[in-house]
C-alpha cells in the first residue's frame, strides 16, 4: 500500500484507484458488487484519502470488504464491527471510519453494539449489506428475513418475525438513517455520498439480493416492492421519519429518513488533543500525574 500511496496519493480521482489488493469473490450477480462500486465512485468524487480511512468489516459475505477497497482495513470478529470501529475513531478522531456489515453481522450477534453506536453517535458510517439471509453459511434465515421464509434450516418456514434496521436506528438515536437498493445505483450513490459527508453515526441499510440462496427477494421482487420517500420529506423531522418507516403502504421505502447533526461521541469523550498524538514514552512523572488525576 505504501508505494502506491507515495506515487498516487494526490491523484485518487477514479473509482478504480480504490480497488483493493484482492478482487471481490462474491457470487456473480450479487448485489454487494453494486454497493462496492458506489462506494468507490463516491470516494473518488469526494477525494477520500485512503491513508486516513479505515474499513472495518466482520464475518459473512460482507467480511472481506476491507480487502476489496483500497484503504487501511480491519477484518474483525462476527458482530464486533462497531466496537472496533468505535475504538479506532476514539483512538484517532481524524480518521474516516467506514463499517461494513451484513444483516446478520449487524443485527443478530452485533445487535447490541448497533444500539449503542447509534445512541452514542460515534462518527462512523455503517453500511449494512442486507440480503435477508446468511449467504456465507449456505442460506439460513437472518434477522431481516420475512416470517415464513423457507430455507435449508427452516423447511417449514421461519417462525421468527423480522427486525427493521431503520426503526431500530431511529429509536436508538442515530443521526443519519437511510435505506437504499443495490439495483438502483444512482440513488444508492447519492445516499452514500451524503452518509460519508455526515458528521455522526450514519446508517445505510442497503437491500442487496443474494442470487444464490435467496430466491424470493430477487432484483425483480425488490423493484416491484420498493418505493421512494416523498421528495418534500423534511429529514430533520424525527416523528415523520418514524411514520414513513412504519406506515409503508405495503412497499419498502427507500431514501433518507432522518438527518440531523448533534455532538458526536468523540467530541463529548475527548478534549481537543488527539489521543493518538500522545507521547507513549511520557515518563514516570506523567504516569503518576495520570494516576492521581483519575483517582480523584
Amino acid at each position: 500500500m505504501s508505494d502506491k500511496i507515495k506515487t498516487e496519493e494526490k491523484i485518487m480521482k477514479n473509482p478504480k484507484d480504490y480497488d483493493g489488493y484482492k478482487k471481490p469473490t462474491w457470487c456473480p450477480g450479487c448485489g454487494d458488487y453494486s454497493i462496492l462500486a458506489s462506494l468507490k465512485r463516491i470516494s473518488a468524487k469526494l477525494g477520500i484519502d485512503p491513508t486516513q480511512t479505515v474499513i472495518v468489516s466482520g464475518i459473512g459475505c460482507s467480511g472481506k470488504s476491507y480487502a476489496f477497497y483500497y484503504a487501511n482495513g480491519v477484518h474483525t470478529l462476527h458482530g464486533r464491527v462497531l466496537p472496533i470501529a468505535t475504538g479506532i475513531k476514539l483512538g484517532n478522531p481524524e480518521l474516516k471510519v467506514i463499517a461494513i456489515s451484513g444483516d446478520g453481522d449487524a443485527l443478530a450477534i452485533g445487535g447490541n453494539h448497533f444500539l449503542h453506536a447509534a445512541r452514542r453517535n460515534i462518527d462512523v458510517t455503517l453500511i449494512i449489506m442486507d440480503n435477508q439471509i446468511y449467504g456465507l453459511t449456505k442460506g439460513q434465515f437472518s434477522p431481516t428475513s420475512n416470517h415464513g421464509f423457507v430455507t435449508g434450516s427452516s423447511p417449514y418456514g421461519s417462525k421468527e418475525f423480522p427486525v427493521d434496521p431503520i426503526v431500530i436506528a431511529l429509536s436508538a438515536g442515530a443521526s443519519f438513517v437511510a435505506r437504499a437498493f443495490s439495483g438502483e445505483p444512482k440513488s444508492l450513490s447519492d445516499i452514500l455520498e451524503k452518509a460519508l459527508k455526515h458528521k455522526g453515526f450514519a446508517v445505510v441499510d442497503v437491500l442487496s439480493p443474494c442470487v444464490t440462496y435467496n430466491k424470493i427477494n430477487t432484483y425483480d421482487w425488490y423493484r416491484n416492492n420498493i418505493s421512494f420517500l416523498p421528495e418534500n420529506h423534511d429529514v430533520t423531522d424525527l416523528k415523520t421519519a418514524f411514520s414513513l418507516a412504519v406506515d409503508t403502504g405495503g412497499k419498502i421505502p427507500l431514501g433518507i429518513f432522518y438527518k440531523k447533526e448533534r455532538p458526536t461521541y468523540e467530541e463529548l469523550m475527548l478534549d481537543s488533543k488527539n489521543p493518538c498524538r500522545e507521547d507513549l514514552m511520557c515518563g514516570k512523572e506523567r504516569v503518576f500525574e495520570l494516576i492521581e488525576e483519575y483517582s480523584k
